[in-house]
């Protein structure tokens, strides 16, 4: 067990990161998830049965504590809002090494893009990221989110349709404001 465990770490680790990382946009944070990913998958290796793609299987697990900490956090924000007006980025300690990912965030058109992505609803962030940040095919990121094949064409479509929308309006409103 322990030399499949490490060939799956090895393996998987970094894309596991920054699929967190896309989910919950802080790299200590997707950092201490990949390592309860990987507590799941170490006690629950024993019972992966085969039926999807270990890749598939990890991206599901991934995907679910993913979702379980952004509800976490929802309801903490909702508990200490009445309570506190802080703001969160005043008091997050930003490290210094950009990711791989946050240098080509760097550049300005993908950094609008991911920008618009915020805008987007959660199931299309998470369709986009799927598909063209980790590359996975329309059958794996099915698998993973659970959905038919078809509902992730539909998402993936409509996502790319807002943020085409986003976009043009965000191009239209910098047009209006340098015409000012």
């Amino acid at each position: 067990m322990n030399e499949e465990f490490e060939r799956l770490y090895e393996t998987y680790h970094h894309s596991l990161f920054q699929f967190l990382f896309y989910m919950v946009r802080n790299r200590q944070i997707a950092e201490e998830l990949v390592q309860e990913v990987y507590i799941k998958v170490f006690n629950s290796y024993s019972s992966f049965k085969g039926d999807s793609s270990e890749k598939t299987w990890l991206y599901s697990i991934a995907r679910h504590v993913g979702v379980d900490w952004i509800r976490s956090q929802n309801r903490k924000k909702r508990k200490f809002l009445g309570i506190f007006e802080l703001s969160e980025k005043e008091y997050q300690i930003r490290d210094a090494e950009p990711l791989p990912d946050e240098i080509v965030l760097e550049r300005e058109e993908m950094k609008e893009v991911y920008q618009m992505l915020g805008k987007c609803s959660f199931d299309q962030q998470q369709v986009i990221i799927l598909r063209y940040i980790e590359a996975l095919s329309i059958s794996e990121t099915a698998n993973i989110l659970g959905w038919t094949e078809s509902k992730v064409k539909t998402t993936q479509h409509r996502a790319i349709k807002s943020l085409q929308e986003l976009l043009g309006a965000n191009h239209h409103s910098d047009l209006k404001e340098v015409g000012r």
